[in-house]
This record gives C-alpha cells, sequence and structure tokens, in this order.
C-alpha cells in the first residue's frame, strides 16, 4: 500500500468543486413536447376542482423521496375528457395515504386519522383529528390505511370508509419451496366500516366493522382503495376495490339503498378481458371525470402516473363497463422515465451526441433521445423493441424474492455496448430475475434493431453459481447473479475485448474475463474478486440476503482523471470508490463517499456519466426512484 498517500494527491479533478456541487434534475428544453403526466414513486390522485374554475384539476400527493410533495396540475383546457395539464406546483407537504371523498359535490381530504379541511388553502399542512383510533387498534404488519367518507347505509349522514393493508400472513421475502410456489400467505385487504351517529363536522363513530360481501370479508389484495359510488346505476351504492397489483375488483350492491348487501366480488372486466393498470400499487379514486353521468376512475400508478379508466354508461351482465387505462399527459418539464430509473449516457442513434437508454421498475428499457443544443433538449421516452416485441421483463408470479406481490415489476438495469464485436452496440440487462441476459443489435449504425434476447454465458467449470436464496437453477452456462445489480460491461483489461464487471451470486464485486477461443469465438470467464479495499479484504458491496441482496447499481469510470477505473456506486445519492494502485494482482480501492450531500435515496440511485459540452470530463448523471435523472456539474 505504499503508493496510496502519493496516489490520494493526484487528483486531476477539483474534488471540492464537485463535492460543493448541487444535483439538479435535467429539463427537456423541449417547448411544445408533451409527455405522461407524472410526479416521484407512487402516485395517489386526488382529483378535484382546486383552482375553482369550474374545471377538473388533479392534485397528487406523492410521499416518497426525494420528491414528496402535494403537487397541483392545472387544467387551463377547460372540461375537456383529456387536458394537457400545466407542470406540477407543490403546494404541500406529502402524507401517505392521503384520499378525497365527495360531500355534497365538495371534496374532503382525509389521512389516516386526520380530516384537511382547509386543503383547497393549506394543502396537506394543516388537519385536525377525527375521534377515531389512526390504526382502528389492529395490529399486524399494517399498510394500506385509506379513510373516506360515504353515506354506506343511506340514513344521510356520512360514515366512515376504511381501507386496511394486512400483510402478516404474506410475511413479504423469501418463501418460495423448490417449485417456485409462494408458502406464506397472500396479502391482505380488509374494508371496514365506522357507523356516523354524529355529523360530518362533530362525528360519533360505532366501533368498526368488516364489511362483507356474500358472508366473506371484502379483501382487496392488499391495498382495498375502496369506493362506493352507484356504478351500475340502479339507485344504490356498490363498492369498486383496487389492489396491491394491477387490477379492480367489482362488488354489486344487491340490497338496497339503505339496507346494502354486497355480492361476491367480480374482477373488473370488458369483454371477457380484466382491465388492469400498466403498473402495481394502483390508487384508484372515483369521480365523474367526464361529467356524462357516470363515476369514472382516476387511477395513480407506482411509477408515479395517473389514468383515467372511463366508464362507458354501458352495465353488462349486472358489471358496469369501462375502458383501458388512458395515461393523462403534461406539459414537459423535468425528464422522467419511469421510477427507480437506471440511464446509460450513450449515443443509441450514432449521431454524435449522447442520448439515455435506461431501465426502471416497470421492466421496459427506454430511449430518451438527445436533440442537440447546450444544454440538450430531449425528447420523450419511447420503449425499445425486440424481435418486434416491447421489451419488458417482469418477475411474474415466482420472479421476485420478495414474492408474488412484486408481479409486474422488473427492475431493469443495463449497459449499453458491443458485447458481440461486430462493430454495433447492444444491450445487456439484469433485473429483478438476476438473470443476465443480452439484445443483439441487428440493425446498424443509425437505425438500432434489436434481436430477441439470449442468456449471458459463462464459461463455468462446473455447476453454475447462483445466490442460495432463489428457487430456480441456472440452465446451461447462464449467469444467475444478485437482482437489481448493474451489469458493467467494460474493456476493463484493455485487451480490446469487453469484460463484464458485477456483483456475483455472494454480492462480490467480481471480474468476469472476455477470451478468443483457437475458433476466434468469444468466451466469458468465470468471475474474479480481485477488487479490494485497503485492508486487502474483497469488496463485498451486497452484504444482505434474499429480499434485501443486491441493489446495488454501479458504473466503472476514470472520475479523478488519472486513467484508473474508479467505482460510482448508489448511495444516499452516488458514493466514490477511488481506485488507488495494483498490487499483487488485485485492485485497491478507498472509499471517498457521497459525491453531494443532496439525499436522493429512498431505495437507490442509479449512477452514470456523461460529457455532453465535450471538454473531456465526466459529469455524474443520476437516475432516483422518483424516475428524474439528475446532474452534478464538474471543474477542471
Amino acid at each position: 500500500m505504499k503508493h496510496i498517500a502519493i496516489l490520494m494527491s493526484m487528483l486531476a479533478i477539483s474534488w471540492a468543486s464537485a463535492a460543493q456541487s448541487t444535483l439538479t434534475p435535467i429539463k427537456y428544453n423541449n417547448p411544445g413536447l408533451v409527455v405522461d403526466l407524472g410526479v416521484g414513486l407512487w402516485a395517489w390522485p386526488l382529483p378535484m376542482d382546486f383552482d375553482g374554475d369550474g374545471d377538473y384539476d388533479l392534485v397528487v400527493t406523492c410521499p416518497d423521496k426525494p420528491t414528496a410533495a402535494t403537487v397541483f396540475f392545472e387544467n387551463v383546457e377547460g372540461d375537456v375528457k383529456f387536458p394537457v395539464f400545466k407542470p406540477g406546483k407543490k403546494i404541500s407537504k406529502a402524507l401517505q395515504n392521503a384520499q378525497v371523498s365527495f360531500v355534497n359535490g365538495k371534496p374532503h381530504v382525509l389521512t389516516p386519522g386526520l380530516e384537511h379541511a382547509e386543503f383547497l388553502t393549506k394543502g396537506l399542512d394543516v388537519s385536525h383529528p377525527l375521534p377515531l383510533d389512526a390504526k382502528l387498534n389492529l395490529t399486524g404488519k399494517l399498510r394500506a390505511n385509506q379513510w373516506k367518507w360515504a353515506d354506506y347505509d343511506g340514513d344521510g349522514i356520512y360514515d366512515l370508509l376504511i381501507g386496511i393493508g394486512e400483510w402478516t400472513e404474506y410475511g413479504w421475502d423469501n418463501a418460495y419451496d423448490a417449485n417456485g410456489n409462494w408458502t406464506n400467505g397472500p396479502l391482505r385487504g380488509w374494508v371496514y366500516f365506522a357507523r356516523n351517529t354524529g355529523t360530518i363536522d362533530a362525528p360519533v363513530f360505532a366501533e368498526p366493522v368488516k364489511l362483507e360481501a356474500d358472508g366473506k370479508p371484502v379483501d382487496g389484495y392488499g391495498m382495498p382503495s375502496q369506493n362506493l359510488e352507484d356504478f351500475d346505476n340502479d339507485g344504490d351504492l356498490d363498492l369498486i376495490c383496487g389492489e396491491f397489483l394491477d387490477g379492480f375488483t367489482w362488488f354489486e350492491n344487491v340490497g338496497t339503498r339503505t339496507e346494502p348487501k354486497l355480492a361476491a366480488g367480480r374482477q373488473l372486466t370488458r369483454g371477457g378481458e380484466p382491465i388492469k393498470m400498466d403498473l402495481q400499487m394502483i390508487v384508484p379514486v372515483a369521480i365523474d371525470w367526464d361529467k356524462d353521468g357516470d363515476q369514472d376512475l382516476v387511477v395513480g400508478d407506482e411509477d408515479g402516473r395517473v389514468a383515467l379508466v372511463e366508464h362507458t354508461g354501458e352495465v353488462v351482465e349486472h358489471m358496469p363497463q369501462f375502458k383501458a387505462p388512458v395515461y393523462f399527459q403534461q406539459q414537459a418539464e423535468y425528464v422522467k422515465c419511469g421510477a427507480l430509473v437506471s440511464p446509460v449516457s450513450f449515443d443509441w442513434d450514432g449521431d454524435g451526441d449522447e442520448d439515455l437508454v435506461c431501465g426502471n421498475t416497470a421492466g421496459y428499457v427506454e430511449v430518451v433521445e438527445n436533440l442537440g443544443g447546450a444544454p440538450p433538449k430531449w425528447d420523450a421516452p419511447k420503449k425499445l423493441e425486440a424481435d418486434g416485441k416491447v421489451i419488458r421483463i417482469q418477475a411474474g408470479p415466482n420472479g421476485s424474492i420478495q414474492g408474488p406481490a412484486e408481479a409486474k415489476w422488473g427492475y431493469t438495469t443495463l449497459s449499453v455496448a458491443d458485447w458481440d464485436h461486430d462493430g454495433l452496440p447492444d444491450v445487456v440487462v439484469n433485473s429483478i430475475w438476476g438473470k443476465v441476459i443480452w439484445y443483439r443489435n441487428e440493425g446498424t449504425r443509425s437505425a438500432p434493431k434489436l434481436a430477441a434476447s439470449k442468456p449471458v454465458e459463462v464459461e463455468w467449470k462446473s455447476t453454475p453459481p447462483k445466490p442460495a436464496w432463489i428457487w430456480w437453477n441456472p440452465t446451461g452456462n447462464e449467469l444467475a447473479t444478485q437482482w437489481r445489480t448493474t451489469p458493467v460491461v467494460v474493456d476493463y483489461d484493455a485487451d480490446g475485448l469487453n469484460d463484464l464487471v458485477m456483483l456475483d451470486h455472494e454480492g462480490y464485486l467480481a471480474f468476469f474475463k472476455r477470451t478468443r477461443g483457437a475458433d476466434a469465438t468469444l468466451r466469458l470467464q468465470p468471475g474474479e474478486r480481485i477488487f479490494v479495499d485497503e485492508a486487502g479484504a474483497p469488496l463485498l458491496l451486497a452484504k444482505g440476503i434474499a429480499g434485501k441482496s443486491g441493489r446495488r447499481k454501479l458504473r466503472l469510470v476514470d472520475w479523478d482523471g488519472d486513467k484508473r477505473f474508479d467505482i460510482l456506486i448508489n448511495s444516499t445519492n452516488c458514493d466514490w470508490f477511488k481506485n488507488l494502485c495494483d498490487e499483487n494482482g488485485k485492485v485497491v480501492f478507498k472509499e471517498m463517499g457521497a459525491l453531494s450531500d443532496v439525499v436522493l435515496a429512498g431505495h437507490d440511485t442509479s449512477p452514470t456519466t456523461s460529457d455532453w459540452n465535450k471538454d473531456g470530463v465526466s459529469e455524474l448523471l443520476l437516475g432516483a426512484e422518483d424516475g428524474l435523472i439528475y446532474r452534478l456539474d464538474r471543474t477542471k
């Protein structure tokens, strides 16, 4: 380690300048561009006429880092079904489980145990308590806790309906048998009725009781998002619930307005097909959005988008008919690509500037095209296809170690590089599965076209390794590693062949060397743990097991200008591991800490670098869980 002190002083880039810089989200810089309306991770929509001008606006609260806020999207087009909203403006703090109810046509916003009577002027910053325990005196693993006013029994007094997400049976993590069957229980989503014998201003609540349908408790898988309205236009109030996944359940009231009786729940369908959202953790809110006399659903999604699920006015076989979700649009402001965006800055279309190729929670791979300019002007994200189909990797019923409740997630993270050395950039992807795959570019440099995915294969000397907690076994020479970790493609040893650097099955950073056989075939060798800390210990970058494993997003880049590959890795924002020296066949790194004091992560961030101004100095781009991409300027 004798060279450490000397090398530590050889900083070609001003570290102090970078450390004090601010991470700021990049803008589209594209007047007239329209994109999906969105907040950060998890949209809780509160549709209402917020500004009192007679048309419906969207207020959306987002409780997650880094952009936790309640945001107002103004409708400036009037009573049209799909206005293009203005960019969002923060009106207050965010709170979990915010719900809007309409009492005599006026919006009332509730959070657990609280009413926000001054919401139109003070958002969620001011509240007063309701005379009911915020958790209903329940125990166990509770998540959703959704409070709404509703006159359930038709006596003219507004009661409370409370949706509770109960996760005790589910247990959350690592419970598959050897065949991929989940051995814990399901998520539960109970709906409680608290009868009010007072008034809405001075309520007196009876003990909450579970609503039943056909003699069984109403159960909206993990997150009821209950909506009580006359959906079938027969004069009584029915129930539609959401869930933690992507669908809706219809409970018809087969009783009367004053003596409600719910039939067994049925999946909400149209033409025999289930109505489903694009992602999960959905939050539906009933409102006559298009003012045509029936109750539509305005639905928030996990990636911060909000959609209209429009009621057609039809009822078929005692079920109201809804259209497929259509996502609302806004005037473009900040570049956003889903949630937990994992960007790579790369000239994808060969036009001389760096585009953004991005993974995200939904499992897509999307390209945000750089249209030129300084700062760059960006186009809206476009989903990449492979073999003529949109790329989307999803966990399905057993692909997430955290269980079937994560079925719609993919957590794609990637590199763009010439994997097969044919002169065209390919895409190498890891995901929620931990299976490393690649998409071969069969197009041209200016018009990429991707083939169907293939596994990245390693010349294993014995049975392919895998993380101890995954139920499935790799096939052939498949590379199976820790989930949600970046496959970094780089010619690390400068021999002209692209290698792979990434976490191995036990969470150590490993070097998978590329070689050519006698027949010129490219081969990938098993990973070697050549990266060590100052004490000589291999770099263990993922220290948890099962659901706490993996989750490391990293890039190898010469961050300080000394001609050595450093490591940039996710943290509260981004940590820098400085490459100090080679010693005894190992590469020694020193952990330098965060590159900024801005907190971006509740889950994780994802770094890449760019050189948009082409001054030879890499700037940090950091994908965050709100789907925005933050930039750290640097100086020479």
